[in-house]
């Protein structure tokens, strides 16, 4: 059921018969210019004025920009290819391995970047940490945060770094049993406990449900993930879900009162004009407002969205 975005179109037939039909109606995104290409499960941090933009890809690109429509190339985070520890995850090495879903977040003066390492299909994953000073070079590398295999029953891609004061939780899932959270120890950056808590779970279509990202306002832990298809072109089916919670561990709900471990989630964001399978979502706190950020797919190419997000009726609504 579509919400707050949802218009009501009267479709004009012969003989003087109308048809009401429901449409979805979705913002487009932002004008954005440079190096927006091929960007893909986009993440951003803003520090002193600078936008820096994380993505997948070899060595996990890196884009920068000073007013958030214009970005420039700046590297890599790892320029001379993939650490080694990888390989056993992406069946890759060096330049060549292809790293997913980077997650940065700025904590007391670093750049913190989760990623995954994996392949299509396996649920043979890891999931790493990195840090940095500036954000472009200097990184640190703390290795293995947590990882899966056949018969785990969920995936350990897609990771998510949740900072709420003193308190630390990573959230992360991809198919299988769906979106997980685990407390970290702030000092390590690594899981503080062996306890998996899982947060939502989609039982249909295949269990396509990932890129979980927490956002907390007025009250409530908003839950954004990407159901569908994601990485087929115009083909791909990917679009942005939202469920809420007042504590971060759930139950969440969507807008219709579906719970999340049910297959609920409250559409936002999907296919719609040129702009085909939007996902693999993230948010930004920015002088303007909360931003939704996200990669989209055109005939050509993979590019980076960005769109408002308007939390006013309690429940948000891309603008």
């Amino acid at each position: 059921m579509y919400s707050p975005i949802l218009t009501v179109v009267t479709l004009s037939l012969c003989a003087g018969l109308s048809l009401a039909a429901s449409l979805p109606i979705y913002a487009n995104p932002a004008a954005a210019t440079g190096d927006i290409n091929g960007v893909h499960d986009p993440t951003i941090c803003k520090v002193n004025g600078t936008y820096y933009l994380y993505t997948t890809g070899n060595g996990i690109p890196i884009r920068t920009s000073t007013d958030r429509k214009n970005w420039v190339a700046a590297g890599e985070v790892f320029p001379n290819g993939a650490p080694s520890e990888t390989d056993a995850y992406t069946g890759s090495s060096g330049t060549a391995a292809n790293l997913w879903a980077p997650d940065c977040t700025y904590v007391d003066g670093k750049f913190y970047i989760y990623y995954a390492a994996s392949s299509f299909g396996s649920e043979h994953s890891g999931i790493f940490l990195v840090s940095s000073p500036n954000g472009l070079t200097g990184w640190s590398d703390y290795g293995l945060v947590t990882s899966s295999a056949s018969g785990t029953g969920y995936n350990a891609i897609d990771p998510h770094l949740f900072v709420s004061g003193s308190e630390w939780y990573l959230s992360l899932g991809s198919f299988w049993s769906g979106i997980k959270l685990m407390t970290l120890d702030p000092s390590t950056g690594k899981p503080a406990s062996t306890a998996v808590t899982s947060i939502s779970d989609r039982l249909t279509n295949g269990g396509a449900e990932e890129a979980s990202w927490i956002y907390e306002t007025g009250g409530y832990f908003y839950l954004f993930t990407s159901f569908d298809k994601c990485c087929d072109g115009t083909s791909s089916t990917y679009n942005i879900r939202v469920s809420r919670a007042t504590s971060i561990t759930g139950p969440y709900t969507d807008q219709s009162g579906v719970a999340a471990l049910k297959s609920g989630g409250t559409e936002i964001l999907g296919t719609h004009e040129s702009i085909y399978g939007p996902g693999g979502q993230s948010l930004l706190e920015d002088s303007d407002g909360v931003l939704l950020i996200y990669h989209y797919y055109s005939t050509t190419t993979s590019i980076l969205g960005i769109n408002r997000l308007d939390f006013s009726s309690g429940w948000p609504v891309v603008s």
